[in-house]
């Protein structure tokens, strides 16, 4: 009888109070985002694709990137001719509102000439580069004694033995178990300090690469810059791993090395850059932005092809796909090519700084910048709760191969300063095992970039920002500061981002990041 009677008064409440209260429970799942299939976008999708496939210039552009205007160095002569030369492609595809929105580097910088020699034990000619934005030795250059510095113990390094470096020449060598990628990070964190307790200690010169890291594969250097908008008033070099092989086995075997540097360098005050920016309006959200972009600047020992040239001509194909399929989103695609890049993310930096009160209104970023590797990822930038409906597009777009969602965030390219206004950066993984070659060297040419992969990555940029900018329903908003900063910390990217000045959370992180919740939109 009270079974019966408990099951008689449940019915009753049902009538009393609606049938909405007596489903299974008081939170029921949230049903499953809707494939392109199911929210209208994929007959637009279809015909983007056609055109990304069958028409387009994106190998044509980098070509022409690459031969006639060449390497192209934030602050260059170069890097100018290649701001008016996005501007003109834009033109000619068809988007609208194209500008260049000009920001400022704090220093100048232009590569005169590199030399070293070996002058004990043996006499020879040694291979090297300048890094970007260091230093010169004095005219006709310097020569000292070679002193091993381990990149493994920095800190140490510099307590125990910066008062042996004056007049030195210091090798960075790695010594002992190798760190975990965390770790290393780190470690290219502390690279900078350690190049001013080297100056400050009056070193001749430091013979390192890019965080001291030694250079990959035969006879390249591999040139960059070593911290976001500093200039280290010290020469610093890349040499080609074979020559610092020798050098290292020389010092293993306890004899003295010396070395000469002759390294010269121009630096100069502020200079002015600007991002190339060209606009599909959107036409029921206008307001609402996805923004679409590469790279424009590269380094200069080459022609900057795969980096980020390939980003370039993606951007400018998935316009030019777009704009030919005479589909047009609801909302604007704002197709951007940053410079600044290679000296800390400063183009996208500025971008958001320069958008900072239409932030609000950005629904994401679609980044290209990982070489000329076939598109394998979509990294979503710490926006774990876009998952699910970023993989019902790309189960939608298989015929492209697989592509992998995930919440990875990237911070070596122009996704990380939208990941830092809270939004999804989203980068484009690519799978470009050569990149490590071609990558701010001398071999970062056009002959390196197959034109199928191109048009494919194209494509696929073009079918993934569309996505985001056409379906119904907004992917995503910008998450609060605390959000973004519990976020960030959870995945153990606050402290390096605080090493280099990029955090602009104060002290928001830390113990929060395991209160706050990251999820919804």
């Amino acid at each position: 009888m009270r079974i019966k009677f408990a099951l008689i008064l449940a019915v009753v409440l049902c009538f009393l109070t609606g049938v909405a209260v007596c489903g299974s429970g008081p939170n029921p799942a949230p049903s499953a985002p809707p494939s392109p299939a199911e929210d209208g976008t994929m007959p637009a999708l279809t015909a983007i694709a056609g055109q990304g496939m069958m028409d387009t210039h994106a190998y044509d552009e980098l070509e022409d990137l690459s031969d006639n205007i060449g390497g192209r160095l934030t602050g260059s002569p170069q890097a100018a001719k290649a701001i008016e030369w996005g501007q003109e492609r834009m033109r000619a595809i068809g988007l609208s509102n194209v500008h260049a929105e000009k920001w400022q580097l704090s220093h100048g910088w232009t590569r005169l000439s590199a030399t070293a020699e070996l002058t004990a034990p043996i006499q020879r000619k040694l291979s090297v580069d300048s890094m970007g934005w260091v230093g010169s030795t004095p005219k006709g250059g310097s020569e000292g004694e070679l002193v091993p510095v381990n990149m493994y113990q920095l800190d140490q390094e510099i307590k125990d033995n910066r008062g042996k470096w004056a007049g030195k020449i210091l090798l960075i060598v790695q010594k002992g178990d190798k760190p975990s990628r965390e770790e290393m990070m780190k470690m290219f964190g502390k690279f900078g300090p350690f190049l001013k307790a080297a100056y400050a200690a009056h070193a001749a010169g430091v013979i390192g690469g890019q965080g001291g890291s030694m250079a990959e594969g035969m006879h390249l250097t591999h040139t960059g810059a070593l911290g976001f908008d500093t200039y280290y008033d010290l020469p610093v070099v890349s040499m080609i791993a074979e020559d610092q092989e020798q050098l290292e086995r020389f010092l293993d075997h306890g004899k003295t090395v010396r070395v000469k540097l002759d390294v010269q360098n121009r630096v100069t005050g502020p200079v002015e850059s600007a991002n190339v920016v060209g606009e599909i309006p959107g036409t029921e959200q206008p307001e609402q932005v996805v923004v679409i972009g590469g790279h424009l600047d590269s380094w200069d020992l080459a022609e900057g092809s795969t980096d980020d040239g390939v980003g370039v001509a993606t951007t400018l194909g998935a316009a030019e796909a777009i704009m030919k399929s005479g589909q047009r989103p609801r909302r604007t695609m704002r197709f951007v090519l940053f410079t600044g890049e290679e000296q800390g993310l400063l183009g996208s930096l500025a971008y958001t700084k320069m958008h900072k009160d239409e932030m609000k209104n950005h629904v994401g970023a679609v980044i290209l910048d990982n070489g000329q590797g076939p598109v394998v990822s979509l990294n979503l930038g710490g926006r774990d709760d876009l998952i699910a409906a970023v993989k019902k597009f790309t189960d939608s777009v298989k015929a492209f191969g697989e592509v992998k969602v995930d919440d990875r965030t990237v911070f070596g390219t122009d996704a990380g300063p939208f990941i830092l206004a809270g939004l999804p950066g989203i980068n484009m993984g690519q799978d470009s095992p050569e990149y490590k070659y071609t990558h701010h060297s001398a071999v970062d040419t056009f002959d390196k970039v197959k034109p199928d992969l191109l048009t494919r990555d194209s494509t696929l940029m073009a079918l993934t920002s569309f996505w985001i900018a056409d379906r119904p329903e907004r992917l995503a908003s910008p998450w609060s500061p605390q959000q973004t900063a519990a976020m960030l910390t959870k995945k153990h990217e606050d402290q390096i981002l605080k090493m280099f000045g990029m955090w602009p959370f104060g002290d928001l992180g830390g113990s929060a990041a395991e209160k706050t919740k990251t999820g919804g939109k």
